[in-house]
């Protein structure tokens, strides 16, 4: 039996820096940022649901998406995101309009007021974010964005996630 703190007592145990223990640093990292990001989005202006802020930034980002396209985006059914975007839209954060080709085509854009929304969540995002940065050390902050990029391109080079089965 090797003891801790002896010589060979690393290998006694799991090793810290292994894929399993790495893994699950990872993990608890990602519930923590969810934790910081959802919390940021319910100090905002409106307070919305990870679904709504999600319909919100897929619209962002594909302006003059139809209800077909946006409900494929979130991985939703027609009838959710039809309920979801009434919701935007009576808030005032979404408009439907026709398509200017095609009549029975409807078209989703973020108002201004859905844009402000967005930047005001993005920036208490960043807010936060810049605040637990800057109780590391340059140091750690240097680790980690080396870390991070090692993992980005580990992962970029071992294409695409297997399908969940």
């Amino acid at each position: 039996m090797t003891r801790l703190g002896s010589p060979g007592g690393d290998r006694a145990r799991k090793p810290r820096d292994g894929p399993e223990a790495v893994a699950s640093q990872i993990a608890d990292a990602v519930d923590s940022l969810t934790h910081l990001w959802s919390a940021a989005a319910q100090e905002a202006v409106l307070r919305l649901s990870p679904h709504q802020l999600r319909a919100l930034r897929t619209l962002q980002a594909a302006p003059d998406l139809n209800l077909t396209g946006l409900a494929e985006h979130l991985g939703i059914g027609l009838p959710t995101a039809s309920r979801l975007c009434d919701r935007l839209e009576a808030a005032g954060l979404l408009e439907r309009s026709s398509h200017p080709h095609n009549r029975r085509e409807v078209q989703l854009r973020l108002t201004g007021q859905g844009n402000r929304v967005l930047a005001d969540v993005a920036e208490r995002r960043a807010q936060a974010l810049r605040a637990a940065l800057a109780s590391m050390s340059a140091e750690e902050r240097a680790a980690l964005s080396r870390g991070l990029r090692a993992f980005l391109a580990a992962r970029e080079a071992s294409g695409p996630p297997p399908a969940p089965s």
